[in-house]
């Protein structure tokens, strides 16, 4: 078994770390054969704060999913979130080289590499560069121009960012658990490329990704990335929530969370009581609190998430205005009653975003909204990240350069 024939997708998450391993068939297809999660520690909001603790969470995660597969694994696609990245629109012009003027692949490639000549802010390296549509001397709305006419080709693209310090932080820590890194991608597109189906991307939608600290969206139209934003608020806020109101710790606030905790508070019976007890080891006394006074904690949180959401999308024009609706994933988006709510808050139809498209096998964990980003990173390795926009886009300069820095510095650091 060659590591071409292997593919790992890495989701470094604020509270949890996920790997999803993909092997190709022999009919050329591409099944799940190993799944692995363990808690995160040294990262918070999607930011590195101990290299060590990540470090070694990391490799519980992948040694945990080589047990599974019995397979070394020896290269991963890396997600990377937090509230540091960043997105903006650039165009790139340039003259059409041949004498016939037949645009050929070399001239996408330089229109590409204009826009990208944008000026980034200092400390910022780019993640992507997707180009959403091209124009051909004033004609706009061209999706792919190669073999066309033309004498000017222009080219709009989304061109997102990481902050620097934060890429190298998290190559670093790749690196020392051995492993080399393929690509490293923004989280929540990852993740649409697992849950999202090109006839929802053409009609218009939203991938909201709940995560733990962060809630990532992305928004397509027409096939092309829209929008994008990473939101400093998540699931774990409405633990805190819950162990503020009812005065308990964060470990009983989140088992209540898991176990009783409801979204939409119309849905629960005013006389419904449970006990505290039952959800804590600390707590001795009997302790009774309503059920609908938790749901209304929570209630007030979602709403906010989805009123933030909103403004996001009131930003560019699409407020209740996306045929497709939205797609939530990320371990939030199993809440009882979210998608009620959001349905209510965000006046679009909100679904539940569960990986499509892999011959779902022996591995039901991963047919589950919080695994959506790291099966989507494996499904990214194994598409070539060019290739799935049909374009051949020039490497992804600035993190292959980190990358290459690191992995030479590492390797003069191995006996």
């Amino acid at each position: 078994m060659t590591q071409a024939q292997i593919i790992t997708g890495l989701d470094i998450g604020s509270s949890n770390i996920r790997a999803v391993v993909l092997q190709q068939t022999h009919e050329g297809g591409w099944q799940i054969i190993g799944a692995s999660e363990r808690l995160a520690e040294g990262v918070a909001k999607g930011m590195v704060t101990n290299i060590e603790d990540l470090v070694s969470s990391i490799s519980e995660c992948l040694e945990q999913a080589e047990r599974m597969t019995g397979l070394p694994i020896e290269r991963a696609v890396v997600g990377m979130n937090g509230t540091h990245i960043k997105t903006l629109e650039s165009t790139g012009v340039v003259a059409v080289a041949k004498a016939d003027k037949e645009i050929t692949e070399e001239d996408v490639e330089r229109a590409i590499e204009a826009a990208q000549a944008v000026a980034t802010p200092a400390n910022y390296e780019i993640l992507h560069v997707i180009p959403k549509d091209f124009t051909i001397d004033g004609q706009s709305g061209v999706k792919d121009p190669v073999g066309m006419t033309g004498i000017r080709l222009e080219v709009a693209t989304q061109i997102i960012m990481g902050l620097s310090s934060q890429v190298k932080n998290l190559t670093k820590c790749i690196y020392r658990t051995g492993v080399d890194i393929n690509d490293v991608v923004f989280g929540v597109l990852a993740a649409s490329e697992s849950t999202l189906v090109k006839k929802q991307k053409e009609l218009g939608v939203a991938l909201v990704n709940l995560g733990a600290q962060t809630t990532s969206l992305i928004v397509y139209e027409e096939g092309d990335v829209l929008h994008t934003a990473v939101l400093p608020i998540g699931s774990n806020h409405i633990t805190a929530d819950i162990a503020i109101g009812l005065r308990i710790s964060m470990e009983t606030a989140e088992a209540l969370k898991l176990e009783i905790a409801q979204a939409d508070s119309s849905k629960v019976n005013k006389r419904d009581e449970i006990d505290l007890a039952r959800f804590s080891v600390n707590e001795k006394e009997r302790t009774m609190v309503y059920v609908k006074q938790i749901a209304e904690i929570v209630q007030a949180r979602v709403e906010e998430i989805f009123s933030l959401i909103d403004k996001e999308l009131k930003k560019i024009n699409r407020s209740g205005l996306l045929p497709s609706g939205v797609v939530l994933t990320g371990g939030g988006a199993k809440l009882p009653g979210i998608l009620e709510l959001g349905k209510e808050k965000l006046k679009l139809p909100v679904f539940a975003g569960f990986p499509l498209g892999l011959e779902n096998n022996a591995i039901d964990k991963v047919n589950d909204p919080s695994y959506a980003t790291a099966l989507g990173l494996a499904i990214w390795g194994t598409q070539g990240a060019a290739a799935k926009h049909g374009l051949h886009l020039p490497s992804f300069s600035s993190v292959d350069q980190v990358v290459g820095k690191m992995k030479d510095w590492f390797k003069s650091l191995l006996p």
